[in-house]
Formats: structure tokens, C-alpha cells, sequence
């Protein structure tokens, strides 16, 4: 095998082992979610996957080139099948009952350790292949296949974060990294001096044909969710007379559909208790010509609740994901009309400004002011810890003058709870909590209103919503933050 082409093997086998970690890490998200620990445990059994496997392909690369290079073959051809079942083996596991963290941890190791194992387990072969054909040049020849190994990384990295996952999905890119895999094969050969080219053997030939079918039967299999992008992964259903948006299989919005007839008011198209108690709080506490900040757009139902009973008033919803929006308009009509809304000749800007952003760079980055905020966002079914910091509400409170109202999941009086509590209460004089129903996992929604006056009260609480005494906790920082779920 020629030098270069056993450069290039190693390249793109090292950008399909970065590929497939960081694919691996997403389509985690709509069954365990993604956190500090889910993300850990990703990159951790990956690399202990790419550790077994250059020792074990370091004792076959010591045989015999040729049985060395047969063996190496039926690595990738096992490589590629493991890596397009990756997803159907992860999502047989959860149908199966794991859950929380042990659950977590069982399904990384089942579903996505076999073929960080295998992938890996050519390049000792590889190195020795390399190493041999420029005799005399060994030390430029090793440090050639560790640049390559380290490029391949960068790519692999790169197409995964920009391109692949954003443009064709989970599952297409479990396949494509297999289908790379597939077309390495042919071009393993055994022996320095042998010349450059294909294998041909044919039960190689078969093995490659029998895996591509595996390969194009699981792309053809379709995507994971109705619809994904490289952050979510969203499904949008009707139940009765509401439509819910669901993202990373966690509940994220809904809104009322009644066709042919008129909603008696905003509160009528809210289907979600929680928005239903942060409508009524900012019902109580705004005036009629707010400006307002909604940092995480979802269904966009309570920018959209709040331009519909305050035509005076302008919100600024900031959301990360543009297919969020894109969905929203396809499906959720009431929200669609006023994210559609054009602004009238008069006016320089819509009265709802939707922003396509990190809220954390849009806070740091603003300089508008507010007369009140909402923090309602989410990565699957928790917040973003860079979203529950002091710094990040300390900002807050600097240009916005009103109150603040942020939507939380936790356990009851929940680490997380404690957290931002703690934050209000250091930043603002007046909080108060309210908690929804505990669900079966433990865990509930909990809403706080932060305000620099009196909040007043309220007439009543959606059914099943309670007041409640946020504990004294720790406030979360950059520094020492949330950590999600587990």
C-alpha cells in the first residue's frame, strides 16, 4: 500500500471517529436529554472505545501483513454496520426502560462503544503500513500518521458541528460515517512493497455489498423526529383541539386551535399551565405599552398572548434554532400570524422582533432596554447552565427595569430551583415561586416572578399550580454552574 494512500486512510477513518462522537452525543438528547454529565459520559466512552481499540489493533498489526489486513477489514465492515445501527440500538434500550443516569450510562456503552472500538482498531495496522514504505524515514513517516490522525479529528469535528447534522440529520449521519467506512475497505492491502490499489477478493466484495445494504437500509429508515437541525430534534402533534411542539421529546409549547371561532382571549390559546400563570403574572404586573425581552422563543405563545392584549406593546423573542420559528409557522397559526405580522408604514420594526441567537451573546450584546423579561428557554428538558448563572441575571437586571419571570424543571425545591432563587432574591427585593404537579420522573414546573416593586396578587393559580417557599441555596455561577438532570 502506497504511503499516501495509507495517509489518507488514517484521515478519514480519524474524521469519521469524531463524526460519529459528537453525532452520538445529539442523538442522545431526545431520550436522556443533554447536560454536563450526559456530554461527559459521551466523550468518555468514545475515547475509552478509540483506547481498546489501538491496543487490540496494535496485537493484530504484529501478524502477519496479510492476515493482519484481513482482519482489519472485517473490523470496517463490522465498524460500519454498528455505527448505522447506532441510533436503533439507543432507541431499543430506552423502549426497554433505561432511564436516569444508570439507564444513561448502559445505553452510551451498548450503543455507541462497539464501534468507537472498532473504528479505531486499524490504525496500528495503518501506522506499521506508513512506517514501512519510506524506509529510512520511519520518524517523519510516524509523525505524518499522527498529524493525519489529528487533521482527520478537525474535519471529523467540523462537518459533524456545521454540516452534517445541521443539513441531513442524526440517523443520515450515522449512515454517512458508515458508508466512509465502507469505501476504506477495498483499499486495505497487506505488505509494504505490495503495489497501491483495491482488494479484490470476493468475500471482501461480499461483505462490502452485505454491509452497504445494512448501511442504506437504516438511512432509508428515515429521521429520528418530524423534523431536526444540528440543536433539536422536533415533533409537532394534535391532541383534540391544541397543537404541541415538542422538542428533544420534552413538551416545549402548545397553542389552542379553534376553527371557525374566536378565542375569548389570550388566556384561552394557552394550553400550558405554567405559560397560563406567567401570562396571569404579567397580566397583573405590565402596563399597557410594555417592552419586553423573551429570551428562548419555543411556541412563541406568550409574545404572542401579550401583542394580542397589548397592541401598544413590542417584544423581542430570542431563539437559538431557527427550525423552532420555521416550525412554529407551518403549525401553530395563532403564533405564525404574529411572527408574519408586517410592520405598518409608520413603524421602523414589527411589533415582535425575532432574533436568531444565543440568548447569553444577545444579553451581552444589546444595549436596548426593557420594561420586563422572560426567561423561558430550554435545551431539551433543562435549562442551559450558561442561562442559570448570576452574571447572566446580573446583566438582566441592568437593562431591563420591570420584572422578571423564568420557567424552570426540577425536583421540588430542587437544586436548580435553589439556584436561580437565590439569584432573584439577591438581585431583586420582591420573588415569589409557584410549582405545577409533580410528574411521574419527580420533577415539576417551577415559575418565579422577580420584580424591584410589590407583585400583586393574584386572582387564582391554574389547576393543580400551588405557591411555594424556595429553600436558601447556592447561587449558581460561570463558574460553579448547573450541571442538568441526573
Amino acid at each position: 500500500m502506497r504511503f499516501w494512500t495509507t495517509i489518507a486512510l488514517i484521515l478519514v477513518l480519524s474524521a469519521v471517529g469524531l463524526t460519529y462522537e459528537i453525532a452520538a452525543g445529539r442523538v442522545l438528547a431526545p431520550f436522556f436529554g443533554t447536560s454536563l454529565v450526559t456530554w461527559t459520559t459521551v466523550i468518555a466512552t468514545i475515547l475509552a472505545g478509540f483506547s481498546l481499540g489501538s491496543a487490540l489493533g496494535g496485537l493484530v498489526a504484529e501478524r502477519d501483513a496479510a492476515v493482519a489486513a484481513r482482519t482489519v477489514r472485517l473490523a470496517l465492515i463490522a465498524t460500519a454496520v454498528l455505527m448505522a445501527l447506532s441510533p436503533a440500538v439507543l432507541s431499543l434500550i430506552y423502549a426497554l426502560g433505561a432511564r436516569e443516569t444508570g439507564g444513561m450510562l448502559l445505553a452510551v456503552i451498548l450503543a455507541f462503544l462497539p464501534a468507537s472500538v472498532l473504528v479505531s482498531f486499524p490504525s496500528p495496522f495503518l501506522a506499521r503500513l506508513a512506517v514501512e514504505a519510506r524506509p529510512g524515514r520511519e520518524g517523519s513517516s510516524l509523525g505524518m500518521v499522527l498529524a493525519a490522525g489529528s487533521l482527520g479529528a478537525i474535519l471529523g469535528a467540523v462537518l459533524a458541528g456545521f454540516i452534517a447534522l445541521p443539513l441531513i440529520g442524526s440517523v443520515a449521519t450515522f449512515a454517512g460515517c458508515a458508508a466512509a467506512v465502507l469505501l476504506c475497505v477495498p483499499l486495505i492491502r497487506g505488505g509494504a512493497s505490495a503495489p497501491g490499489g483495491v482488494a479484490r477478493r470476493p468475500g471482501t466484495v461480499v461483505a462490502v455489498v452485505l454491509g452497504g445494504l445494512v448501511v442504506a437500509a437504516i438511512a432509508a429508515s428515515g429521521p429520528m423526529c418530524r423534523y431536526e437541525s444540528g440543536m433539536s430534534c422536533i415533533d409537532v402533534r394534535r391532541h383534540g383541539d391544541a397543537v404541541y411542539l415538542y422538542s428533544d421529546r420534552t413538551q416545549q409549547a402548545a397553542e389552542r386551535v379553534a376553527p371557525g371561532t374566536d378565542a375569548e382571549g389570550p388566556s384561552d390559546r394557552l394550553v400550558m399551565p405554567y405559560t397560563r400563570w406567567l401570562w396571569a403574572r404579567m397580566d397583573a404586573d405590565l402596563g399597557p405599552a410594555p417592552s419586553v425581552l423573551f429570551i428562548g422563543g419555543g411556541g412563541y405563545s406568550l409574545p404572542t398572548a401579550l401583542l394580542s392584549s397589548r397592541p401598544a406593546a413590542r417584544a423581542v423573542a430570542v431563539e437559538i434554532d431557527p427550525l423552532i420559528t420555521r416550525v412554529v409557522r407551518q403549525h401553530m397559526p395563532w403564533a405564525a400570524a404574529m411572527i408574519a405580522e408586517q410592520p405598518a408604514p409608520e413603524r421602523a420594526a414589527p411589533r415582535l422582533q425575532v432574533v436568531h441567537a444565543d440568548g447569553r451573546v444577545y444579553l451581552n450584546q444589546t444595549d436596548q432596554r426593557f420594561d420586563g423579561a422572560v426567561m423561558d428557554a430550554f435545551s431539551s428538558g433543562s435549562v442551559p447552565a450558561h442561562l442559570a448563572t448570576r452574571e447572566t441575571y446580573q446583566r438582566l437586571r441592568a437593562i431591563v427595569d420591570g420584572p422578571v419571570y423564568v420557567n424552570l424543571i426540577d425536583a421540588p425545591d430542587g437544586p436548580l430551583a435553589r439556584g436561580i432563587h437565590a439569584i432573584l432574591a439577591e438581585l431583586w427585593p420582591h420573588v415569589e415561586a409557584a410549582q405545577s404537579p409533580v410528574s411521574g420522573r419527580g420533577r415539576a414546573n417551577i415559575v418565579l416572578a422577580a420584580s424591584p416593586t410589590p407583585l400583586p396578587a393574584l386572582d387564582g393559580l391554574p389547576p393543580g399550580y400551588q405557591r411555594v417557599r424556595i429553600a436558601p441555596g447556592r447561587a449558581l455561577t460561570d463558574d460553579r454552574g448547573w450541571v442538568g438532570h441526573r
